[in-house]
């Protein structure tokens, strides 16, 4: 073959073959360059990983002075406090001293800042409302007139009459019910329930002349009433026109034990969580160990919290001279460990008076009382002259409103 011949050939040979796209092979050549940068990143994502988990392990298994120990608490949020101590095995914090209400922090709900028989109520027919956020009464000729709240702050009054009960006033703090629109009121020989939302009112007829307390089912459709020796578990039908249905509840001589669905009720040694199981009475639940002397108002449940106020037997933490400590007690109907207790103790006096072996501020047995709850971890109770409201999980005491009423029921339109 002479070599001129030999560039013909490889010309021939060539025509035969496909011409490459440089663009294409560019394009495909780029992308196998990035998957080997991504595998490369991972790969080493991937060791540093294992390296951490690695080192933790050898720190935690080693025991050496570097050793990794897990947290022993939850970060507690902003504000909170550390408890007192324990009570019967239970966490205590101490309430803010008296006197010094006014000057907490305070929760902004439809009360203001001071609660107060108002003076432009207009008629309830007029001013229906969805939820009631606070119920008082209004005194007139020695019978009592009830006045609504609403969660936008609105008062309008029913054109109905209450008589006075054994106890004074008609008002039970557990008379609103769960829904905010139905109100009952106890009364000698049965009970008024009036419809917020319609104005509708229904008097309902019972054995016992001595009726003092009213707790709502949380269906909002069954109430108890109760009274020392008697209590009623009535279905409540505002529409019907038929006698509503009244079963007998177990009784006790303390017309507040009859609650829904729980109670707290017993002293020392004796204290029980009960729930209420309809036809079969109240189940119970647990025996906390607290040192009850005696019970004050009625028992609220929030979520799986049950809460109510007892006058302590003497505590050796908490010290006093002139009166005994009275305590807003939360138990778990689910984990003791969740227990939590409020102690309102005594205030000593800054200076003491000459010939007075006494603090200047002490609460007298029965000045306080648990009102509900604002929602599942913040109770509400009064002390006095204050509506307060209590944060289980931070510890904080904040104030709600000043009160210039005699008594007030909260219900859910609290939270506006």
């Amino acid at each position: 073959m002479r070599r001129q011949e030999v560039p013909v050939l490889l010309n021939q040979a060539s025509d035969r073959l496909p011409e490459p796209d440089l663009a294409d092979a560019a394009w495909e050549g780029g992308l196998a360059y990035r998957r080997r940068q991504r595998r490369s990143v991972i790969a080493g994502l991937i060791a540093m990983l294992l390296g951490v988990v690695i080192g933790v392990l050898v720190m935690t298994l080693g025991g050496g002075k570097n050793a990794f120990t897990p947290p022993d608490t939850t970060p507690s949020l902003p504000g909170s406090i550390p408890p007192a101590g324990q009570i019967s095995g239970i966490n205590y914090w101490n309430a803010p001293p008296a006197g010094s209400e006014r000057f907490l922090d305070r929760v902004s709900t439809p009360l203001g800042d001071l609660l107060r028989i108002p003076d432009d109520a207009g008629d309830l027919k007029d001013n229906p409302m969805d939820r009631v956020a606070a119920v008082i009464l209004s005194s007139q000729e020695g019978n009592y007139v009830p006045l609504f709240l609403s969660s936008d702050s609105h008062w309008a009054q029913a054109a109905t009459e209450l008589r006075p009960i054994a106890t004074g006033q008609p008002l039970s703090s557990g008379a609103i019910a769960p829904n905010g629109k139905l109100v009952a009121f106890p009364q000698p020989g049965g009970v008024f329930v009036i419809d917020v939302s319609t104005a509708d009112v229904r008097s309902i007829r019972l054995p016992s002349q001595d009726l003092r307390s009213v707790s709502w089912l949380e269906n909002s459709t069954r109430l108890i009433i109760s009274g020392p020796g008697s209590a009623y578990r009535i279905d409540v039908d505002l529409e019907s026109a038929q006698q509503p249905v009244v079963g007998a509840v177990a009784v006790s001589n303390d017309a507040e034990d009859a609650t829904a669905p729980y109670r707290l009720d017993g002293t020392a040694g004796q204290v029980a969580l009960r729930q209420y199981a309809g036809g079969n009475g109240w189940v119970e639940v647990s025996n906390p160990r607290l040192p009850v002397s005696r019970w004050v108002g009625q028992t609220f449940a929030g979520s799986n919290l049950v809460a109510r106020v007892f006058v302590a037997n003497p505590l050796p933490q908490v010290p006093t001279v002139a009166s005994r400590a009275q305590v807003v007690a939360a138990i778990s109907a689910l984990e003791p460990l969740e227990d939590r207790l409020l102690v309102l103790g005594e205030t000593p006096a800054a200076t003491p008076t000459p010939g007075r072996t006494s603090p200047d501020r002490i609460r007298e047995p029965g000045c306080c009382s648990l009102l509900g709850w604002y929602d599942s971890q913040t109770a509400l109770f009064q002390v006095t002259d204050w509506l307060l409201a209590w944060n289980l999980q931070s510890g904080q005491v904040r104030r709600v409103t000043e009160l210039e009423v005699d008594g007030v029921a909260i219900g859910p339109g609290i939270r506006g």
